[in-house]
């Protein structure tokens, strides 16, 4: 499969929160014309309702927006929440939207995980991060440490192509015919001299595409290879490159979670330490705060920052999306930071540790290794359910009982002064109204007759 290079593009990047937030709502706030974002969380917090604001202030200025957001990951919204998006004129869509069984959220697999946003064709980002507090250093001691990059150039399009082909596949044939003529965004301007790489991985046409850019950077590393991932457990294949890097005097430095926020993951990843430090990978664990980051460089050029982690979940069954860049002074820029990290905030795992209570723990190394081996042959086997987009209505009140009508007063007539023969004349020629008969009649009677 041939990639689809882009020349003439300029990368800026975003560390945590801090730095992502403020240039995102910065731009939707400046938004002329679009706003295309996909996300897998969004939080009714600080940084959730700052988006809201936003995003409700862009569609009065008659900006057309689309934002996705998965149903797994951002589960709780409230209806005032959304209604206030979909009133505004935002069009909100739920991916694969599922009911729960037994109040338990079941649909845990193929997710919408990547996180992307594109304002007016001209600018995307990318990255890791979701919008929530939790990606704010303010946050406290669970802050999560990520990244994201800032994009400028021919490949926005490409960006805004993926963004546009989901809402093209999964949404109703109604839907559909909204996104047609808007799919294929102009290509922009050059930018800067970065060369860029837009890598998605769906359930379809690219389900192998961030792997392989993996696979092909341990194959061609030459002087380093640094991975910061934050859930690792990746394939066979993956692992076995890694190794034979580092058995040509490659450096390989893996950058894992310390400080997990599931530790059952970190778990996993233990039982491989073994198995790569036997062949002279540098293993470190982030012990500040929780690593959420998704990055990784090879040797002076190559870098690449997105959603995928490297495990099952993203390799094999998420929509996960990267962009790859070759450029020296970003890959400088990203390892200086990572070292950095290494240096002040990390632990180094050696041998001897990883091999501790190594005779109980041989039997799940055995059984891990052999999962992570048949793991795609098995996905293969499950059926790949076709993505969905539920589109966001807002909440329709019931009508409101209306009091009845008050009848209007009758007005009697004017009473006239009459003689007293004019008097007997009318008694005479008087008639009564009597209640109705058994037929259903009024009976009326006159004097005359009652008489």
């Amino acid at each position: 499969m041939k990639d689809n290079w882009r020349d003439g593009n300029d990368v800026k990047l975003l560390i945590n929160g801090d730095e992502f937030y403020p240039r995102v709502f910065e731009c939707i706030h400046n938004a002329k014309t679009e706003i295309l974002l996909e996300t897998f969380i969004v939080e009714e917090d600080e940084i959730g309702f700052k988006l809201q604001q936003e995003l409700i202030a862009a569609a009065e200025r008659g900006v057309s927006i689309d934002i996705t957001v998965d149903d797994y990951g951002t589960w709780d919204l409230s209806t005032e929440f959304t209604d206030a998006l979909t009133a505004a004129g935002v069009r909100l869509h739920i991916f694969d939207p599922q009911p729960k069984l037994w109040g338990v959220r079941l649909n845990l697999f193929r997710r919408l995980h990547r996180k992307i946003v594109v304002v007016d064709r001209q600018i995307a980002f990318i990255g890791g991060i979701n919008f929530c507090c939790d990606h704010l250093i303010s946050s406290g001691p669970k802050a999560k440490q990520d990244y994201a990059v800032e994009i400028e150039g021919p490949v926005v399009a490409d960006i805004h192509q993926t963004c546009m082909l989901l809402l093209l596949r999964a949404s109703s044939r109604k839907e559909r015919r909204n996104y047609i003529r808007n799919a294929r965004a102009p290509e922009q301007a050059t930018a800067g001299n970065m060369r860029v790489l837009m890598v998605e991985r769906d359930n379809s046409y690219h389900s192998h595409d961030i792997e392989r850019q993996y696979l092909l950077a341990a194959r061609l590393a030459q002087k380093r290879l640094v991975i910061a991932n934050a859930y690792f457990f990746p394939g066979y294949k993956l692992l076995r490159e890694f190794r034979r890097a580092a058995q040509r005097d490659v450096a390989v430095t893996l950058i894992l979670q310390g400080q997990p926020d599931m530790p059952w993951v970190t778990a996993l990843s233990r039982l491989l330490y073994e198995y790569l430090l036997r062949s002279g990978v540098k293993v470190y664990e982030y012990r500040k705060r929780p690593l959420h980051g998704k990055v990784a460089l090879m040797d002076d050029r190559w870098v690449t920052v997105g959603s995928s982690n490297l495990d099952p979940l993203s390799l094999s069954l998420n929509l996960e999306a990267n962009v790859v860049i070759e450029d020296q002074a970003f890959n400088q820029q990203l390892h200086d930071h990572l070292t950095q990290l290494v240096e002040h905030d990390c632990q180094q795992l050696n041998l001897k540790a990883a091999q501790r209570g190594y005779w109980w723990r041989t039997p799940l190394i055995f059984l891990s290794f052999h999962f992570l081996r048949k793991f795609p042959t098995i996905i293969g086997w499950l059926p790949a359910h076709t993505h969905q987009l539920k589109l966001v209505t807002p909440t329709e009140e019931p009508p409101k009982e209306e009091p009845p009508a008050e009848k209007p007063a009758v007005e009697e007539p004017p009473v006239e002064e009459t003689s007293a023969g004019e008097l007997a004349t009318a008694s005479d020629n008087a008639a009564t109204v009597s209640p109705k008969n058994k037929g259903g009649k009024t009976k009326i009677v006159y004097a005359k007759e009652s008489s």
